[in-house]
């Protein structure tokens, strides 16, 4: 007999880093604790009764009192994350409160064993234990509610950068499918059985690329594919297209947004090798130092072509979208730059990124 799928399915929790409580094991959110606690000290010092002068010594003993709370809260919820993140939002924060909440009550147990306020009444002694209740339920609601509209937010943000990325990707495949069918058909009424070749290995191009279902791939990966496409446009070319890479030193895992390399390459022939009678060397050099990728692609440039019709805008729209996605992706840190010297047009793009490749 067998059972139904629904019961066979067990729910899939949710990832650790999708959890909307942080990790508050982190020097950053410890010190945001610390401070939020004594300014919370603060406001309970200040609300007592006016006196003549300032109690420190009040100041100082509620102080302690309050960061061995939170920095004892914070060990326990940073330890108890994993668990915590496979549960549901409102069941997570409400297990939170409750810790902190019991946490706050265990420690004003101490504090009361110790006597740190002086000797208190039976009815006193409950007061406090209710107050200090209510203060750590009521902030610790706060906080959380703070931290889940924090996470909801990252992640409208995340929707909407990998729509926008989806977007700037979707702009620059057609246009590098029409461009290489344009190299291919100019080859049909000269050789049939290169044209035909060129459409397979085409066909073997699109299907790596389009398979890869993140926006970042391999920086070998991406290699291999403006490989292809010079294959593709060297039959067209022929002698008149020299490649000089300058790449050793990149390893193989570095991440790359896709189809950022042959864009550029394309770039460099409309611009720099087509124009030419005697055609010209596209020089491709690429660095990773310090957790910086730099790549520079140059190709040779006489102001004389200026003169001739210009090529279309589909290259300049692919610059313009590479920019856009390396800066979405990379952050501030990602720049793009073109510029003309040495009679020869240089684009150099460059971003900090991670030795292995992780998936957007």
């Amino acid at each position: 007999m067998t059972m139904p799928i629904k019961y066979l399915t067990k729910r899939r929790p949710a990832p650790v880093d999708e959890f909307f409580v942080p990790e508050l094991c982190e020097p950053e959110a410890l010190l945001v604790l610390i401070v939020l606690a004594e300014l919370l000290v603060l406001v309970l010092v200040l609300a007592d009764p006016l006196t003549g002068s300032f109690n420190w010594i009040r100041l100082a003993l509620v102080s302690l009192f309050v960061q061995w709370n939170v920095l004892l809260s914070a060990a326990v919820l940073c330890r108890l994350r994993p668990f915590l993140a496979r549960l549901k939002p409102a069941l997570a924060g409400g297990i939170c409160c409750a810790l902190v909440v019991g946490l706050t009550l265990a420690c004003t147990a101490v504090a009361d064993w110790l006597e740190l306020a002086g000797p208190m009444q039976q009815s006193g002694e409950v007061r406090l234990y209710e107050r200090h209740a209510l203060i750590a339920l009521i902030m610790s609601a706060l906080m959380l509610r703070y931290f889940y509209l924090q996470s909801q937010w990252r992640r409208q943000q995340q929707a909407e950068l990998k729509a926008r990325i989806e977007s700037l990707q979707a702009r620059i495949r057609p246009h590098f499918l029409f461009n290489s069918l344009n190299s291919i058909a100019s080859l049909i009424a000269i050789d049939a059985d290169k044209a035909e070749r060129a459409v397979l290995d085409l066909s073997s191009l699109f299907r790596a690329s389009l398979s890869k279902p993140g926006t970042r791939v391999r920086w070998s990966e991406e290699l291999e594919l403006s490989r292809r496409y010079l294959e593709i446009e060297k039959l067209r070319l022929g002698d008149r297209l020299k490649i000089d890479w300058r790449i050793d030193g990149v390893p193989d895992d570095l991440p790359i947004p896709q189809l950022t390399l042959q864009p550029l390459l394309e770039n460099a022939l409309i611009y720099g090798i087509a124009p030419r009678i005697e055609g010209g060397c596209v020089v491709v050099e690429a660095t990773y130092v310090a957790g910086i990728f730099e790549l520079s692609m140059s190709n040779p440039f006489d102001e004389q072509a200026e003169q001739h019709p210009r090529p279309p805008k589909g290259t300049k729209q692919a610059l313009t979208n590479i920019e856009s996605r390396l800066t979405a992706l990379f952050g501030p840190g990602a720049s793009l730059k073109i510029e003309r010297r040495d009679q020869r047009h240089i684009t150099c793009l460059r971003y900090p990124c991670e030795r292995l490749t992780q998936e957007a």
